[in-house]
C-alpha cells in the first residue's frame, strides 16, 4: 500500500571500548560541517544529515497504527491512538508520530517535515557498527571514505579567500564525512564526569554479554546507579540540542558551510523500550527546534535535513519490553525546502507472510534513493558526481518530489 497522506564492527565489548572516549567529551552527540559551495544556482541551499546510532525503532518514531496487526505484534511498545491520553499525533489516518516529536508535528502540518517508512539502505546486516560503516559508506560494504565526503568533490570550489576545509565538531569525524575533501575538527568542553545516560547505553549494550553484562550491573548498583540507571528516573539530558544549535548557527552565517553531519547515540532499545525511547526522541525534536531557530527563518527555507539510522528493530515487542535488530525502519526529512504534509511509503504490511523473514518490517525504499534525491535536486550535482558518491548503485534512481518546487 502507497501511503502519499497530505496534513562501528560487532557492538559488545568492542563497540564499548571504541566508543567510551567519545561519549565522555560530548555526550551522545557530535557534528561535522563542510564549507564547500554548491553550484551557483544553489548556492544558498544547506544539506544536514542527523546519524541516529543504536537503529532508531522506526515504528516508535513513526507507529502505522493503521495497520490491523499492529497492536498485537507491538503488545506493551505499541503507543495509544491519535486522541487518546499520550496519544499519537496524527500525520494522515494511518501513520502517527510519538507524543514527543511535537515540534516535528509543527513542521508536518506546516509541510516541512517528510517521513518516510519501510526504508533500509542495501545492506541486510543486524551488527550496529558494521551496519553504520554500509550505512555512512553507501554500499553494502564498508568503504575508507563516506558517501558525502565524496559527493563534496562534485561541488564547485568556493570563490578565493573563503575556507576550503571542512569543520567537524565533536572528538571522532564520523565515516560519513572522512574522505579526500578536507575536514577541520572542534571538540566541546570535555566534561569532567560522563553523562548518566553513558552508563545507562553500558548496561543496554551489553546486557546479554556473559562476561561484562552482570559485572557492569553489580558495579552500577555499587556506585548507587540501580535507580538512575538501570530501570529507575531517565537518563539525563544530552547534548544534542546545543550541538545542533552550533550547527544552525554556523550554517547560517554568510559564506559559511552549507553541509553538517550530526550524530546523536541512544538508540538501542532491548529493554523498556517506552522509558529509554522518550528522553532520547524529545532530545531530537528538541534538537531539531534548536536547528531550525539558530538558521532563522530564511536559512530554514534553504535547508533540507535528512536523519537516519543503521536499521529498523524486530517488529515483534520482546520479553524486557523491548524491540530487537531489524531491517526496514523509518528515516526523516525536514527543513523548509522539503515537500512535507505527507508521509512516504509503499507499506509491506505487518502480517507475519509480509514481514522480512518473519520478524522485520520489510524494505521498500533505498536509502540511497533518499540521499540520491537530495544530491541532485537539492545540491545540484550532476548524475557523475552522484554516482561517485554512491558507487556500484545504477539500478537505483533518486528518488523524485521531494523538495518543493
Amino acid at each position: 500500500m502507497s501511503q502519499t497522506n497530505p496534513h562501528l564492527p560487532r557492538l559488545g565489548r568492542r563497540g564499548l571500548l571504541l566508543g567510551l572516549s567519545a561519549l565522555a567529551v560530548a555526550g551522545n552527540a557530535r557534528l561535522a560541517l563542510a564549507s564547500g559551495a554548491p553550484p551557483a544556482s544553489h548556492a544558498e541551499h544547506r544539506l544536514v544529515v542527523v546519524l541516529l546510532r543504536g537503529a532508531m525503532d522506526g515504528m516508535a518514531l513513526l507507529a502505522p497504527y493503521g495497520d490491523p496487526d499492529y497492536r498485537a505484534l507491538r503488545g506493551a511498545v505499541a503507543l495509544p491512538e491519535p486522541g487518546q491520553e499520550d496519544g499519537l499525533l496524527e500525520c494522515g489516518g494511518f501513520f502517527g508520530l510519538h507524543p514527543r516529536l511535537g515540534g516535528m508535528h509543527r513542521c508536518f502540518r506546516e509541510g516541512s517535515l517528510l517521513p518516510i517508512h519501510a526504508v533500509a539502505g542495501p545492506y541486510r546486516n543486524r551488527s550496529h557498527f558494521e551496519a553504520q560503516d554500509m550505512m555512512e559508506s553507501g554500499t553494502d560494504h564498508r568503504l575508507s571514505s563516506g558517501w558525502l565526503n565524496r559527493a563534496l568533490a562534485g561541488l564547485p570550489a568556493r570563490p578565493a579567500g573563503r575556507p576550503e576545509a571542512a569543520l567537524a565538531l565533536g572528538l571522532d569525524l564520523p565515516l560519513l564525512m572522512r574522505g579526500p575533501q578536507p575536514v577541520g575538527m572542534w571538540a566541546p568542553p570535555r566534561r569532567l564526569r560522563p553523562d548518566p545516560d553513558l552508563y545507562a547505553r553500558m548496561a543496554d549494550l551489553l546486557h546479554a554479554d556473559p562476561l561484562l553484562g552482570p559485572s557492569l550491573r553489580e558495579g552500577l548498583r555499587g556506585r548507587g546507579y540501580a535507580e538512575g540507571v538501570l530501570g529507575g528516573a531517565p537518563p539525563a539530558k544530552g547534548g544534542f540540542a546545543a550541538l545542533a544549535g552550533t550547527a544552525g548557527r554556523l550554517l547560517a552565517a554568510p559564506g559559511g558551510p552549507r553541509v553538517a553531519a550530526l550524530e546523536m547515540g541512544g538508540w538501542d532499545t532491548h529493554v523498556d523500550q517506552t522509558r529509554r525511547m522518550d528522553p532520547v526522541l524529545g532530545q531530537l525534536d528538541e534538537g531539531l527546534m534548536a536547528l531550525r531557530e539558530t538558521l532563522g527563518e530564511a536559512a530554514w527555507n534553504q535547508t533540507a535535513i535528512l536523519v537516519m539510522t543503521e536499521f529498523g528493530r524486530t517488529a515483534r515487542a520482546n520479553g524486557d519490553k523491548g524491540t530487537d535488530h531489524g531491517t526496514g525502519g523509518a528515516a526523516l526529512l525536514a527543513g523548509g525546502a522539503i515537500r512535507g504534509g505527507r508521509v512516504l511509503a509503499d507499506w509491506p504490511g505487518l502480517a507475519e507472510s509480509q514481514l522480512y523473514e518473519k520478524r522485520d518490517l520489510q524494505p521498500t525504499r533505498d536509502l540511497r534513493a533518499i540521499a540520491k534525491g537530495l544530491l541532485r535536486d537539492h545540491l545540484g550535482l550532476d548524475a557523475r558526481a552522484i554516482a561517485a558518491a554512491f558507487p556500484d548503485s545504477g539500478e537505483v534512481a533518486p528518488e523524485a518530489g521531494l523538495l518543493r518546487g
